[in-house]
């Protein structure tokens, strides 16, 4: 057999990680720190999920806060692809038996009634763009074992992603001072995340339109109707059973129940 080629070879070994469900080392060694190649990894992975039956339904960006950057040694954001298979709603049981290495993060949600499709966006296209806001909690993930990442490893693992719960009552942006937005996530009633709007770019505006002009020049720009993941407002946590609400000032609140298979569901019940 015809030995793989280093995106092929990165891309094969990530999805062998997913199905097996058993976490694969770093895929730096076989493309370096070379970003365009991860996002080549990126987008190979993402073409076999559409072949699928997978339809994409927004993006999201990841390592903003530097919080967050710091964990991992990083100093630049990143982006990823949201498939339909990873949003949840609010209050819905997501079963943490889906995914490898969770955490979990509190984050602000754009939803685009306009594209976004220049490669010199500034924030003033984005306030006109968006639709609607919503505070959201995604469940990020590592197909590397131990969360041993560099940019290219995250970048190529489609940005550490899992999935994503999103409130279900809509903000309009008029009058909201995102930079200032207050954070707290809690679990089962006790704070284990803070944070603000700033500790994400200086603005979460600001991240949406980092997006736009980074996927504009790589030729995949956002589209009106998909929702943009802005990127977390502060640390990530380990994600356990239990109730996870997030807290965001303005914006109302959002709550994850996750759950083990084998444990009762909080849908019912349980912390509120």
């Amino acid at each position: 057999m015809a030995q793989l080629d280093p995106v092929h070879a990165a891309e094969a070994r990530l999805r062998a990680a997913a199905c097996a469900r058993i976490a694969c080392a770093p895929v730096r060694d076989l493309i370096g720190a070379d970003q365009d190649a991860a996002y080549a990894v990126q987008a190979l992975g993402i073409a076999r999920r559409l072949t699928e039956g997978r339809r994409i339904v927004g993006r999201k960006i990841g390592l903003t806060s530097p919080a967050v950057q710091a964990q991992f040694g990083v100093h630049t954001p990143d982006y990823g692809v949201l498939l339909d298979d990873m949003v949840v709603a609010d209050r819905e049981p997501l079963d943490l038996a889906r995914f490898l290495q969770p955490r979990v993060e509190a984050e602000v949600a754009f939803v685009l009634g306009r594209d976004l499709d220049s490669p010199t966006t500034h924030v003033a296209d984005v306030l006109r763009a968006t639709e609607f806001v919503l505070p959201a909690i995604e469940v990020v993930d590592s197909r590397i074992a131990g969360w041993d990442i560099r940019i290219a490893d995250t970048i190529a693992d489609n940005a550490s992603s899992g999935a994503v719960v999103l409130g279900t009552t809509p903000r309009r942006l008029d009058g909201l001072d995102l930079a200032a937005v207050g954070m707290r996530l809690d679990r089962d009633g006790e704070p284990v995340s803070t944070g603000s709007g700033a500790a994400c770019l200086g603005s979460p505006v600001t991240a949406v339109a980092w997006l736009a002009r980074a996927v504009a020049r790589h030729g995949r720009p956002l589209r009106a109707g998909e929702v943009v993941l802005s990127g977390a407002l502060g640390p990530m946590v380990a994600a356990e059973s239990g109730v996870h609400r997030a807290r965001l000032e303005g914006l109302g609140e959002v709550r994850a129940d996750l759950v083990r298979a084998d444990e009762p569901t909080l849908a019912m019940g349980g912390a509120a």
